[in-house]
């Protein structure tokens, strides 16, 4: 008797379980970069938006976000980022400039997020995600992204 067990979105196993020494490794990791300078992180994710985001960026949703200053933490590499979308792009904030919204996660929250498997609003209950600071342009940014969809598949 033969018999073939069909994975489905909803029946796949949990990934396995990360080994013990992975916990020390990312902590001391995590230690040196968030000494590093926030402007390379922020430069390279400025150029991938221009790319992937800023052609489906309505005029509408420019204009409310522009000239004001995002931060961006992942929290599991203890890595932040700092942006500003100006009239030609993205660009990296000045450090002193004051910080309109902050975005804090861990790197699989933001993946989920991306990806188009969750949305800001069930990260934001599931505590998997915070938005701190102005309230009316974290919802500006949020439901931009759930109408332009997944940014990458």
């Amino acid at each position: 008797m033969e018999f073939t067990i069909t994975m489905t979105p909803s029946t796949r196993l949990p990934p396995p379980p990360l080994p013990a020494w992975f916990d020390l490794a990312a902590q001391r990791v995590r230690r040196v970069v968030e000494r590093l300078p926030v402007q390379p992180p922020s430069f390279v994710l400025a150029r991938v938006l221009d790319r992937v985001l800023l052609p489906r960026l309505p005029a509408d949703a420019r204009a409310a976000l522009g000239m004001r200053t995002v931060e961006v933490a992942i929290t599991d590499l203890g890595l932040r980022v700092r942006l500003q979308l100006a009239p030609g792009g993205f660009r990296v904030a000045a450090t002193r400039s004051e910080t309109a919204l902050r975005i804090v996660a861990p790197l699989k929250s933001y993946l989920r997020l991306l990806r188009g498997e969750d949305d800001a609003d069930r990260l934001f209950f599931e505590r998997a995600l915070v938005m701190e600071g102005d309230t009316e342009m974290g919802l500006v940014l949020k439901n931009t992204l759930d109408a332009i969809g997944p940014l990458w598949r």
